[in-house]
């Protein structure tokens, strides 16, 4: 154990004093974040529309309109109501864009409705905000259905009032079982991108700099030292696992902190930096091994970063680049961390996303051992 962490603590200190490192991984990440944070704040957050409503008629089945339909609505934050006391004035509100929507609700409604004859509820919706006039129009159709509903009731009973026939039970009910959202927010999303993208460019020093020392001509006297040479390949990878980890615990800490970021439980979050940036140092670590000197090391491992990030859904969302990019993101170390993530956000999130968490460590493990398998090709003094 001695000599694997001399090993390792020699490679950090020159990696210290190598201003570089800061730069990929804390001040651009985190520069980036802040950028993207501010960018799309608020971005993906929903509206809530205000709907005028002008109730010109005022009696029963009006009052059940405005009451029990659109204020539950109002009082969820679905929507937000403005009363017009004509249509016109309804029509200025829309104009105005102070309202998305207007509900008209014409004297006599309520007793052509009591009647049986045929009511009209007028819904004014604004030519520049379809999704608004769309949800005005479903309410106003609901409940037409339900008044629908009624008249039917008090046709099958023979007569009676509305209320007798509201008692009637309704043939179907709906339950509302909406799944809780656990989706990162637009900006959260970029943040954790960035984040790990740059990761890989970070860790890629560890196992690499055998290279360095190949280059350097310190190689042979590391090798004459009584140490296995699996104890050299293991400090090296150490190395690139502590910047790694600091450097993604920095970025974590520091977006929650500042840009209002919100990540999961700590321990969830923890367990998935952990098999993130071990992922990561073993897919540079296979790829230093392809190389025969540092600057095709180095190149390799950025060509071999950026297609990552780019499949795995960094710069654009994998759901948006089609089923074929969606199975191949799968394949990406990115993927999983992002998926982790997304995992562990929201109020009753899980502490732990064992299936992204686990993806990762077979990664690490599977490209850890290649290029350990490797290892002869690189000592050659």
């Amino acid at each position: 154990m001695g000599p694997l962490l001399l090993i390792a603590a020699k490679d950090l200190r020159q990696r210290v004093r190598d201003r570089s490192l800061f730069l990929l991984a804390l001040v651009v990440p985190f520069g980036l974040a802040a950028i993207f944070s501010v960018v799309f704040s608020g971005v993906d957050r929903q509206e809530t529309a205000t709907f005028a409503v002008a109730d010109q008629d005022g009696e029963q089945i009006a009052r059940t309109f405005t009451e029990q339909v659109l204020a539950p609505l109002e009082r969820q934050r679905v929507l937000r109501l403005r009363t017009a006391a004509t249509e016109q004035e309804a029509r200025d509100l829309i104009a105005r864009g102070q309202a998305r929507a207007a509900y008209v609700i014409p004297a006599g409604f309520s007793r052509a409705v009591l009647s049986g004859r045929p009511a009209t509820l007028r819904v004014i919706g604004d030519a520049n905000a379809p999704i608004g006039s769309f949800v005005a129009r479903s309410v106003a159709d609901a409940f037409a259905a339900e008044v629908r509903y009624v008249q039917v009731a008090l046709a099958v009973r023979g007569g009676g009032s509305p209320q007798e026939a509201a008692a009637v039970p309704a043939p179907v009910t709906l339950e509302d079982l909406t799944a809780e959202r656990r989706q990162l927010s637009l900006a959260e999303s970029f943040s954790a991108g960035i984040a790990v993208f740059f990761l890989f460019f970070t860790v890629q020093f560890g196992f690499s700099s055998i290279l360095d020392e190949r280059r350097d001509g310190t190689l042979a006297r590391l090798l004459a030292a009584p140490v296995p040479r699996a104890t050299i390949a293991f400090g090296k990878l150490l190395s690139g696992v502590v910047v790694g980890v600091m450097s993604m615990t920095v970025l974590v800490i520091a977006s929650s902190l500042l840009l209002g970021a919100r990540w999961g439980h700590p321990l969830g979050v923890g367990l998935l930096v952990v098999a993130g940036v071990l992922a990561a140092t073993g897919v540079m670590a296979l790829v230093a091994t392809v190389a025969r000197s540092t600057d095709q090391a180095q190149n390799g491992q950025a060509v071999v970063a950026v297609l990552l990030g780019v499949l795995g859904g960094v710069f654009i969302p994998f759901q948006q680049m089609g089923e074929v990019f969606v199975t191949l993101s799968l394949l990406t170390p990115h993927r999983w961390f992002l998926q982790g993530l997304a995992d562990l956000h929201g109020e009753h999130a899980p502490v732990l996303a064992p299936v992204p968490t686990l993806a990762l460590l077979g990664f690490a493990a599977v490209t850890t051992a290649i290029a350990l398998t490797r290892l002869g090709r690189m000592l050659r003094a």
